[in-house]
């Protein structure tokens, strides 16, 4: 026998997950475990990070969601229907996984989005067609709340005994009620009652829950399936998930402490008493669930496909004159460019340096035309080319685009790669691409910072504002934030002392290069090797690479904590076109600081999946050169 983690979150799950996919896969891997799920709260951002970690490890990934539920319809905005409860979602196939994109894009819609990303069950219903599995019955979930008259207090309860004066007195057809609507909504063969036991010994309510839902389903003929609540890899890592939960809460590891002493009312409460949320053995599992709801985690994982959410370049078709091809397009455009751009400098007067431009472009239009990428030259053009005739000044090339004849040729950087020796293949390596996967070119469009805006605005007139959507991006803990998350949690020092700590860290782009060298990248971990005496009244290293030191515990959990991910926000520069819907391909989440909805993930993971992005940078000294520009135009200096 063996078993399949389906309930599970990572640091997606913001200031509440701790895992890393790549973490999730190797405890995984190391447990022997062949699949495992993603579900992670109201966001499926992880998804591709997820799937490539656990194919790194030769496990199947099974995608879903832990949605927010409202009790009554989504729109309505009002206190009462603030209190969510969850419920859990997988992707069956493809077609499962396109319909949790848009459930998640609907989720994230500014009719519905109330503080949380939320749905009501009818709605998320309608996203369902027999393509998605659905389970309930943890503790937060419908069916578990309609065990209890007072859900708030029945989960606070010391003691089980205290726990049943809550039970409703009509809990069974409650539960029976709602079970049944799930198995209509999703299926009978889609629809498994929830039975997590793994933290019935902290949790007087969990129990009583555990009890109720066994009873309905063997009495009324529901599937029942065995879970966990993963938030972190394993027993040992819940003090660092608790330090998250006391930064999302806004107080420290005293003041929480100070509060369960006192029996006061605590969110998260059953991660502050529990170490029970990590991903477990089979054994642990196999000692609180029974036999048949632990097969069936199997059954579920069998019913998911092995799909492949990754794909090839999704780019827009670029309208070309006389209806020719992209690729003869762009040759064309060589072509004038040569006669209008090049040959009047007379760098191509003699033969030798005509075979030499010549060669290179030759190159460069074969590997650019063999990766089916000469729509993404027309396109970049086409927006240095709005910015020229709104009589913006856009910049003339940035970083190793600089390194592409083609792109000065037809107008989009104004440096001649061969005259200043630059590289193609530092700008772009076809030896990268694959059957599977193409990579794409990087070219920095800079603008005006007050007119990129208005630069966002033509693309998305051109190509439609549903296929044209900025991106998110994800701050995370590391280094210098990692270290001040755990010292101020702790306690551990003054606002004073804590910045004199913290301000001997470099930056992380200060040292990348060195930390890509490193087998788990540490901005901590690299200052306590190359400037020991920066951190040594605080930290260090002994000669056997242990810390030592009177904060050496706390430097010791700032290094596991970096990397995860603490909030969201808005990508500065980066810029999807799609030749889709974004919102059937990709999930759109909410902007945070307005109602605008942005691709929810980050630019790698979109690349992955195909999203063509491109980086539009607002710069403020374009802006002072246009201002030059135009008094001098003007005769009034």
């Amino acid at each position: 026998m063996n078993w399949t983690p389906l309930h599970l979150h990572t640091h997606y799950s913001l200031l509440d997950g701790l895992s890393k996919p790549s973490q999730v896969a190797s405890r995984c891997s190391g447990l022997g475990f062949e699949s495992c799920a993603l579900t992670d709260h109201g966001t499926i951002s992880g998804a591709v990070a997820f799937t490539q970690a656990c194919r790194s490890k030769n496990i199947k990934p099974i995608l879903g969601c832990e949605f927010y539920l409202s009790p009554a319809d989504c729109t309505i905005k009002n206190e009462e229907n603030r209190k969510l409860s969850h419920l859990c979602v997988l992707a069956k196939n493809k077609n499962g996984w396109n319909n949790l994109i848009q459930a998640v894009s609907k989720s994230n819609d500014e009719e519905n989005f109330y503080y949380k990303p939320r749905l009501d069950l009818n709605t998320l219903g309608q996203f369902a067609g027999g393509d998605l599995i659905a389970f309930s019955g943890h503790l937060g979930s419908d069916l578990a709340n309609a065990i209890f008259a007072d859900v708030k207090s029945a989960y606070a309860a010391p003691t089980e005994e205290e726990a049943k004066r809550y039970i409703h007195p009509e809990w069974v057809e409650n539960v029976l009620s709602l079970a049944n609507k799930y198995r209509d909504i999703f299926g009978k063969e889609n629809f498994f009652i929830e039975i997590q036991a793994i933290d019935q010994e902290n949790s007087p309510a969990a129990s009583l829950v555990v009890q109720g839902l066994r009873y309905i389903a063997k009495k009324y003929d529901f599937q029942s399936v065995a879970t966990a609540d993963s938030h972190y890899p394993e027993k040992h890592d819940s003090s660092d998930q608790l330090l998250l939960l006391c930064s999302a809460m806004k107080t420290t590891l005293r003041g929480i402490k100070k509060k369960l002493r006192e029996n006061k009312d605590v969110a998260f409460g059953g991660f502050m008493k529990s170490n029970n949320f990590h991903i477990p053995s089979l054994e642990e599992i196999q000692a609180v669930n029974q036999p048949h709801e632990i097969a069936t985690t199997m059954q579920i994982a069998e019913m998911c496909e092995d799909y492949d959410i990754l794909g090839r370049p999704m780019l827009p078709q670029f309208t070309c004159p006389e209806n020719q091809s992209e690729e003869d397009h762009l040759r064309d455009l060589c072509r004038e460019g040569w006669t209008n751009r090049l040959a009047p400098t007379g760098k191509v007067s003699t033969t030798e340096t005509k075979e030499l431009y010549t060669e290179r472009v030759k190159k460069e239009l074969d590997v650019i035309s063999q990766a089916n990428l000469s729509g993404y030259f027309l396109i970049v053009r086409d927006i240095v080319n709005s910015v020229h005739k709104k009589n913006y000044i856009p910049g003339p090339g940035r970083g190793s685009a600089a390194g592409c004849l083609i792109s000065y040729l037809v107008g989009i950087t104004q440096v001649d790669p061969i005259e200043y020796g630059l590289i193609f293949e530092r700008f772009y390596n076809a030896g990268r691409n694959t059957d599977d996967h193409i990579s794409l070119p990087d070219i920095d469009i800079d603008v005006p910072a007050s007119k990129r805006d208005d630069t966002i605005d033509y693309i998305r007139n051109k190509y439609g504002s549903e296929r044209v959507g900025q991106m998110v991006t994800f701050g995370r803990l590391q280094g210098r934030s990692a270290l001040k998350e755990v010292l101020r949690m702790n306690e551990a020092c003054g606002f004073d002392e804590m910045n004199t700590i913290t301000k001997s860290l470099p930056h992380e782009h200060e040292v990348s290069d060195q930390l890509a060298e490193m087998d788990n990248p540490s901005v901590i971990k690299w200052t306590l090797m190359n400037q020991p005496e920066t951190l040594r009244d605080y930290c260090r290293l002994d000669d056997k690479g242990q810390l030592e030191g009177d904060y050496s515990k706390l430097f010791a959990q700032a290094m596991r904590i970096e990397g995860t991910f603490k909030s969201q926000g808005k990508h500065a520069a980066g810029v999807v076109i799609s030749s889709h819907k974004l919102d059937e391909v990709c999930p759109m989440v909410r902007d945070k600081k307005g109602s605008e909805k942005i691709a929810g993930m980050e630019m790698n993971d979109l690349e992955s999946m195909g999203h063509v992005k491109f980086d539009i940078l607002g710069i403020s000294l374009l802006d002072k050169i246009m201002g030059v520009r135009d008094q001098l135009e003007s005769e009034n200096v």
